[in-house]
Order: structure tokens, then C-alpha cells, then sequence
């Protein structure tokens, strides 16, 4: 009884020094690598997940009170290709491609900012064979994540309220994730140069205008023409549009450009964050 007992100890024993080594030695790919600070980013928030799943609640009550408290005294707007659409079918694309903005950058901002300057998370990482590139990627990814499960939430909550009217819609969550990946990454930029918690208020002076003029809850005929063109340079007016036109079934080359200039973002920022953390924590 002793021996099976020493024996079963021994394998157990075994089994962790296992696990233990597969996330040690270094994998191939690095991919695979980054998914390891996914990994740690799943494992601190697996009892704080009502916390994480909190702000779908806010863009929720935007579209219950707006779209559906507001509409009717609002009436019809101009949509995508020219389309009359009710208000709540105009407001809810928009509010989805800022829920995608917002998850993601909560931890790409304040999370990347405490784990860098205070937890000092990053340089226990690289006493790892993991690297700089395996830390930027993995943090985009996560925060990409967190961005994701925003959005889809707020998906089902536009598929239930009957605002995704075609079968495009089914693309607009594969678009709000590609806006959660831009936003992750030049997040991630940004907060690379803060200097203290004071910082931050230069984030919220540059949010709160993007969430109001980039056609969330206005066309953008409405907007005078020297404020049209300001309102297009904005990130997120590329990502509601892209949103918007697949909830009601526009397509075009335009969707292209908008695509393009997520994309170009997200590659921007990555770049930036790379060469920020090069800085930081080795040079």
C-alpha cells in the first residue's frame, strides 16, 4: 500500500516537472511562445472574470437608451451607401466598434503600464527564454482577446434587438476583433511613454472625442465640411464604418480602405511597442 502510494506521489511528482519544463524550453514557433503571457494573463483573471466582462454593460445601455429611448424622436439617418436606417440600427454599429475599442485598451493602457512600471511582470518574463517579441505579441494578443469578448457580447445583444439586417452581419465581429488588434496595439504605444498614473488623463482627452465624432451616433454629412475631414483621419470613425456597412449589407472598395488603415495601425503600434520595450527593459 505504501510502495502504490510512493509510486503515485513519484508520478505526480514527475507530471509537474513535465508541465513545468514544456513551458521552460523554448517552443519553435513564436506564436506559440507569446501564448504563454496569454496564458498568465487568462490564469490572474480567472476569478475576477465579472470584472472582465463589465464594460459591455455601458455601450449596452448607450444602444437601450439612444437607439431605442431617442430614436423615435430622432427618426431616420442616412447610412452606408445611402440607406435610410432607424436610429438604433444606426447608433448599435457604432457602439459595438467602440466596445471593441474599449476592451482592449484597458489592459493595453493601464495593464501594461502597471506591469512594466510597478510589478516589474516583464522583467521575471525575460528571466525566461521568452523575449521582447514574445512579450509585445502576447500583450496585443491578450488585450486583442479582451476587445473580442467585448464586442461579441455586444453582438448578441445587437442580433437580439434585430440591428444586423443581412447576412454580412455575420462579419462584423471578425471586424470589431480587427479594431480591437489596431486599438491593442497603439494602445500599448501610448502607454509605453507614460510616466506616471497622470498620464493617463491624456489617454481619456483623446477618447472621449473619438467615441463622439467618428460617426457613432451621427452621419457624417452632419458635420461641418473642415470638421469632415478631421473626423475621417480618426481610427475608430474607420472602424465603426467598417462595422456599419456589414451590419446592413454594403459592400465596396471602400471597405478596403478602412480595412487597411486598422491594419496599418496595428502594424504601426506593434512596431512601436517592440522597439519601446527594447528600450526599457534591456538597453
Amino acid at each position: 500500500m505504501s510502495d502504490a502510494r510512493e509510486r503515485t506521489i513519484s508520478t505526480s511528482a514527475l507530471t509537474d516537472q513535465l508541465v513545468v519544463g514544456a513551458r521552460l524550453v523554448p517552443h519553435p514557433g513564436r506564436t506559440s511562445r507569446a501564448a504563454r503571457i496569454v496564458e498568465r494573463n487568462v490564469l490572474s483573471y480567472r476569478r475576477m472574470w465579472p470584472a472582465f466582462v463589465s464594460g459591455i454593460f455601458e455601450p449596452a445601455f448607450f444602444l437601450f437608451s439612444l437607439g431605442v429611448g431617442l430614436g423615435p424622436l430622432v427618426g431616420a439617418l442616412e447610412g452606408p451607401g445611402g440607406r435610410e436606417l432607424a436610429y438604433a440600427d444606426f447608433v448599435a454599429p457604432g457602439l459595438l466598434a467602440a466596445a471593441a475599442m474599449n476592451g482592449a485598451l484597458f489592459d493595453a493602457t493601464f495593464g501594461l503600464f502597471f506591469k512594466l512600471k510597478y510589478a516589474k511582470t516583464y522583467e521575471a518574463i525575460l528571466s525566461t527564454p521568452l523575449e521582447i517579441e514574445d512579450i509585445a505579441l502576447g500583450e496585443v494578443a491578450w488585450s486583442m482577446i479582451r476587445g473580442a469578448i467585448y464586442s461579441g457580447l455586444f453582438v448578441l445583444v445587437m442580433a437580439l434587438q434585430g440591428t444586423i439586417s443581412s447576412w454580412w452581419g455575420l462579419l462584423v465581429w471578425p471586424a470589431a476583433m480587427l479594431v480591437a488588434l489596431a486599438f491593442a496595439a497603439a494602445g500599448m504605444a501610448g502607454a509605453s511613454y507614460m510616466r506616471g498614473w497622470q498620464d493617463f488623463d491624456y489617454l481619456q482627452l483623446i477618447l472621449l472625442p473619438l467615441f463622439l465624432f467618428s460617426t457613432t451616433f451621427y452621419p457624417l454629412s452632419t458635420y461641418p465640411p473642415a470638421l469632415q475631414l478631421v473626423v475621417q483621419l480618426s481610427p475608430l470613425f474607420h472602424g465603426v464604418e467598417l462595422v456599419r456597412s456589414l451590419a446592413v449589407g454594403v459592400g465596396g472598395p471602400g471597405l478596403l480602405l478602412h480595412v487597411a488603415v486598422l491594419l496599418g495601425l496595428a502594424v504601426g503600434g506593434l512596431w512601436v511597442v517592440r522597439r519601446r520595450l527594447h528600450v526599457l527593459l534591456i538597453s
